[in-house]
């Protein structure tokens, strides 16, 4: 297990190499440092002298990729490639493009707590009550039960989470006064402003996960084991979740695996419309204000994460099923 840890490790770090490259080259293909400077300082009347200070102030005076009039190799890397991308590999993420210039590294550190608060809670909800969701519908299936609550997955499946938000917003904070409609503080009081964007996200992928594991328990009922358990007289529901809920963990563990990076990147419609001030709502007002800085840090971070989710996942399979062997 340990060679293939290393193995994918290795893979990971060329996959980063490839996406920090292709990040950069697209970032510098649609703007210029000049067309930075200009959106950074705004006004409709620029000078050059000015953009040339905040050019040199950013580090985008030098050139992009590679020093060709010097020889030395030092002098040679002395780029914006390497300022600003390579150092990524050793976490120095730099300040942000925006007039307040920042610290990235810091900015990511405050606010990657803010984030877990919101989608830990969430994660393991979403989880529990997915799959009970699921198992109910399987253990009713045929019945009313389980027609109506396939019918509420395709209705719910059918609405955006845009209209969770407005109207959940509406009834919960406008209406019944429950809850803030949106803010964050820290300690204890952050759990009223985010009970409500952890019940609506969590209602807002309801439809999906419970139609996906109710498949995948369909599926294993079918088995041969399944008929074994009932032939030795096993209850209906000591055959669900002793035999059949074991038995699909590994799909649950990919489609759950699959949420973790956005576990610690938080979510970027949730937070922004509730005023969190987490790393979902770090991404969008970097976009907003066009700070690529900022946003090539977190594709950056998230290509890391992901890697990361992915490579623990392939461990954890081998922690719910003995017979997986990772080669």
């Amino acid at each position: 297990m340990l060679n293939y840890v290393i193995r994918r490790c290795f893979y990971g770090v060329l996959v980063l190499l490839g996406v920090n490259l292709f990040t950069f080259m697209l970032f510098f293909t649609v703007n210029t440092p000049d067309d930075m400077a200009r959106l950074n300082i705004g006004g409709k009347r620029v000078t050059q002298e000015q953009i040339l200070k905040w050019k040199v102030e950013r580090g985008y005076d030098k050139p992009l990729y590679w020093n060709a009039g010097s020889q030395a190799t030092h002098k040679a890397i002395d780029t914006v490639f390497w300022d600003r991308s390579a150092s990524l590999f050793v976490l120095d993420f730099g300040r942000s493009d925006s007039k307040s210039a920042t610290d990235i590294g810091h900015e990511i550190k405050s606010r990657m707590g803010i984030s877990l608060q919101l989608a830990v809670p969430l994660f393991l909800l979403q989880v529990v009550v997915s799959v009970a969701f699921a198992l109910l519908l399987v253990f009713f299936r045929n019945s009313a039960i389980d027609f109506w609550g396939v019918v509420t997955c395709v209705l719910m499946l059918s609405i955006s989470a845009l209209f969770y938000i407005i109207v959940g917003q509406f009834l919960f904070s406008r209406v019944f006064h429950l809850v803030p409609i949106s803010g964050f503080e820290s300690g204890w009081d952050a759990l009223r402003f985010l009970v409500l964007p952890v019940i609506l996200s969590l209602l807002s992928r309801l439809g999906s996960e419970g139609r996906l594991y109710r498949a995948m328990f369909l599926e294993e009922l079918g088995r041969d084991y399944v008929r074994t358990a009932r032939a030795k007289g096993l209850s209906e529901p000591k055959v669900l979740f002793d035999h059949v809920l074991r038995n699909a963990l590994i799909p649950i563990l990919t489609s759950a695996g699959s949420y973790l990076p956005f576990v610690f990147l938080g979510s970027l419609v949730f937070e922004s419309f509730f005023g969190i001030p987490g790393l979902g709502a770090y991404v969008i007002e970097a976009i907003t204000g066009q700070d690529f800085a900022i946003v090539r840090s977190m594709v950056f971070v998230g290509s890391v994460i992901y890697i990361l989710s992915y490579i623990v996942i392939d461990v954890a399979y081998t922690w719910v099923d003995p017979r997986v062997r990772l080669a």
